[in-house]
């Protein structure tokens, strides 16, 4: 039985982060038959598109000398370096053709900022910068979230922690996801989403 103030989040199915993209996560599509069902079956449905200008910070290219899935120390402290992906207007930035994007409520884009990246749906990493979602989900009386998408450890792990310590009672459907586990993030991941009082399920 789903709460009528309950919303599924489904962060950055895109073509960069799915198999032959240029950031994939293992088995990244794979989940997509599960998020299209959800999304008939809980009330509000909210999309989130990774969204870089190719100047953006958070890129190997645009630091000389490093190498992507190296780490840099940023204003706001330590920053993944990451392959170019999901520039804006690219096919990479796209949505997977197999997800239905007709049933969301709302399409967030989060990252356009070239000088801090945003793996929160609620937060850039600065931890300051608020994307708007908090408040959207506020106005529409949402207070259940469920989460699923790329990546289980970088992107949806931030957004969940982010909700909950925001109040919402949260949880993140594993099955749903995939990680892409780099240097032990997911277990890591898990740990932190634990703590902050997100119910991991199946």
């Amino acid at each position: 039985m789903t709460s009528p103030c309950e919303a599924l989040i489904v962060i950055d199915v895109q073509n960069d982060f799915c198999p032959g993209g240029a950031l994939a996560v293992p088995g990244g599509d794979e989940i997509i038959p599960r998020i299209n069902a959800l999304m008939q079956e809980l009330p509000v449905t909210v999309l989130t598109q990774d969204w870089h200008p190719g100047d953006h910070s958070s890129f190997a290219s645009n630091h000389p000398g490093a190498e992507p899935f190296g780490q840099i120390e940023m204003p706001y402290g330590p920053q993944t370096l990451w392959p170019d992906h999901c520039i804006w207007g690219s096919e990479g930035a796209a949505f997977h053709p197999a997800l239905h994007i007709d049933p969301a409520d709302l399409i967030l884009r989060k990252g356009f900022r070239a000088g801090v990246d945003s793996y929160s749906a609620f937060f850039e990493n600065d931890k300051v910068t608020r994307t708007g979602l908090d408040g959207y989900l506020r106005e529409r009386g949402i207070t259940d979230l469920t989460f699923t998408g790329l990546a289980l450890d970088f992107c949806v792990g931030w957004s969940a922690i982010d909700a909950a310590k925001l109040g919402y009672k949260v949880r993140v459907l594993e099955g749903a996801c995939r990680a892409i586990d780099l240097n032990g993030s997911l277990a890591a991941a898990r740990e932190a989403m634990r703590a902050a009082g997100v119910t991991l399920e199946a």
